[in-house]
């Protein structure tokens, strides 16, 4: 059997999907609070029989962060999918992530140990590789350097990385992903969800930088690929586009019948409106919406080069394109 953590999120529920539809039998873990129905919506976009694949999925409630939830959990494992992560650039937050990416990590990695699990893939990020000074694409050889300004969520998932390496040395069979931003539809909680709503808003402004980004039905392919295949104890970068913020903003403008965003923004004015929100918070008490540490990267070009993937598993990624024409197609359907 296969078990599969974070199912309640983007590559989780994409991921689910594709395992069930496939034929294989899964157990996936949840929190009391998770939204199972999100999981059902993913499920719609493939087939009006979702609520058939749906129940084939034996949900089980249990934390990472709670060793005890997860002995019953590991039950007649074979394989694992950790997909499960918290999400937080502000350093407020340092506290859960770290429970949750690091100390939930290495309970992942000591039951995959201690039940003798054949393989375990998990989930990363693009973050945690570093940036190369001369201006050439970032590799999976690009180090993550410490002495960077990195962020909280950063700097929890480069830990909870160690602690998949640190499996490996004790026996473990392990591979990693990096997926740049992660484009999808269904959960639209996600980060490429919260841009599309902002799109969908309007957006008459966009910044000088520029990202990688990357189809969840790639990332779920590539990661099956991975966890069936002989590679282990490697990792990979899943990028099938650099793009830069206007063009990313203004083609999920144009798909979204929505006026494309046509002012460039100075930095100093997001670093502004940045200090401006955390006074706010301070006094007011507010939620911060914009942190330091995002603005950033709105500025550089964080470009990536994932032909190691492609070369050893044979693997083509979709046409961002039409990746971003189908999500968007699928966000009005849900909100138009």
């Amino acid at each position: 059997m296969i078990l599969v953590t974070g199912g309640t999120g983007l590559v989780g529920a994409h991921l689910l999907y594709a395992l069930i539809n496939s034929g294989e039998k899964v157990r996936a873990i949840h929190r009391k609070s998770s939204d199972l129905n999100a999981v059902k919506d993913v499920f719609s976009f493939y087939t009006n029989e979702y609520e058939i694949l749906f129940s084939k999925i034996e949900w089980m409630e249990a934390d990472i962060t709670d060793v005890p939830s997860l002995i019953t959990a590991f039950k007649d494992i074979v394989s694992v999918y950790h997909c499960a992560a918290y999400i937080s650039f502000n350093p407020r937050h340092f506290n859960t992530l770290k429970k949750v990416n690091v100390e939930g990590t290495a309970n992942i990695v000591n039951f995959c140990l201690s039940q003798g699990v054949k393989k375990l893939c998990y989930v990363s990020s693009i973050a945690t590789l570093g940036k190369n000074l001369n201006g050439s694409l970032t590799t999976e050889e690009t180090e993550y350097n410490p002495e960077d300004n990195n962020s909280v969520y950063t700097i929890t998932k480069h830990d909870a990385e160690m602690e998949v390496w640190r499996g490996t040395q004790e026996g473990l069979d392990a591979v990693i992903v990096h997926p740049g931003v992660i484009v999808g539809d269904g959960i639209w909680s996600s980060a490429s969800g919260g841009i599309l709503r902002t799109v969908f808003k309007g957006i008459k402004h966009y910044t000088s930088g520029g990202i990688g980004i990357v189809d969840v039905q790639d990332v779920v392919k590539t990661m099956i690929l991975l966890l069936n295949s002989e590679i282990k104890n490697n990792n990979y970068l899943l990028v099938s586009a650099n793009i830069s913020y206007q063009d990313f903003l203004s083609k999920l403008a144009i798909h979204l019948h929505k006026k494309p965003p046509y002012k460039l923004i100075a930095k100093w004015k997001m670093v502004l409106f940045s200090n401006l929100d955390w006074l706010s918070n301070k006094v007011f008490r507010t939620k911060r919406r914009l942190l330091k540490a995002t603005v950033t990267p709105l500025y550089k070009e964080s470009f990536y080069d994932a032909s190691k993937i492609k070369k050893e598993l044979n693997f083509e990624f979709k046409n961002y394109e039409k990746t971003l024409e189908r999500v968007s197609k699928n966000y009005l359907r849900d909100f138009s």
